[in-house]
């Protein structure tokens, strides 16, 4: 799982322009907590071959060690998913999000604040909380002990790795806390379209982040796929191409023509 096993070049920012029809239309993707860009890098290369412009962002704190996760704020979680919006909207008419975990967690975030200028988002085994966790007891935690025992590569398929970090920085968590509450509390601003994959047998997240996210959204055009052969990492498990393809024929579905 470690950070330093990935392939050359993967544990950095990702950008490629689409082709044809489809470059006009861009998709970013962002990777979870204590994850990093491989995680969402065969999703993305995916839609690049069927023309789409991609970026997939390293987030703040992750792909070097744990203990630089204890040091970032919230807030520069969604400036730097902003940044890559802004970025894909230079040449792109339409852009949706996809959010992976806590990846899902900032997308939200994001498209509370920008939900005129997204065409739609997707989401996989997205993050909204964690149970009997608030903010202040993350806090208190984190005074005790900086870094605790991964949670991360949750996948079912064996020899597979997200190559993100070995442990779980307490402080990190403290900070995803403090963003998840608040975008707990603006999901009703969210009118895009969603599709929302979940695992059936997830080791990392309860089931009850699903529920309360369908529930909070504002959206109409909303819609929940069950997968029964993941774990939680699923961008990268058996049920791979089934996002793939179902994520593909949403993004078609709301292509300007």
């Amino acid at each position: 799982m470690a950070v330093e096993t990935a392939p050359p070049g993967w544990m950095q920012d990702w950008s490629a322009s689409g082709s044809g029809k489809n470059a006009r239309i861009g998709i970013l993707l962002v990777h979870g907590f204590t994850g990093a860009p491989p995680s969402m890098r065969p999703w993305g290369e995916f839609f690049l071959a069927k023309g789409y412009t991609v970026r997939i962002p390293l987030l703040p704190g992750h792909g070097t060690k744990p203990e630089d996760l204890n040091k970032v704020k919230w807030q520069e979680w969604p400036a730097k998913v902003q940044s890559e919006l802004e970025e894909l909207f230079k040449s792109c008419d339409q852009v949706f999000i996809c959010g992976l975990s806590m990846g899902g967690g900032t997308t939200l975030y994001v498209t509370e604040n920008n939900n005129e200028r997204l065409s739609g988002i997707i989401l996989v085994n997205p993050m909204i909380h964690v149970p009997f966790i608030s903010a202040p007891v993350g806090y208190l935690l984190s005074r005790f002990q900086k870094l605790r025992t991964s949670v991360g590569n949750d996948i079912k398929r064996p020899g597979i790795t997200e190559h993100g970090y070995d442990a779980l920085p307490t402080r990190g968590i403290h900070q995803l806390l403090i963003m998840l509450k608040i975008t707990r509390k603006n999901l009703g601003k969210i009118t895009v379209p969603v599709q929302l994959f979940h695992s059936v047998e997830d080791h990392t997240l309860p089931v009850s982040n699903t529920e309360i996210i369908m529930a909070g959204l504002g959206s109409t055009n909303k819609s929940r796929i069950e997968l029964v052969n993941s774990y939680h990492v699923a961008t990268l498990d058996y049920d791979q191409e089934l996002i793939f393809h179902n994520s593909l024929t949403f993004i078609e579905s709301l292509a300007t023509k």
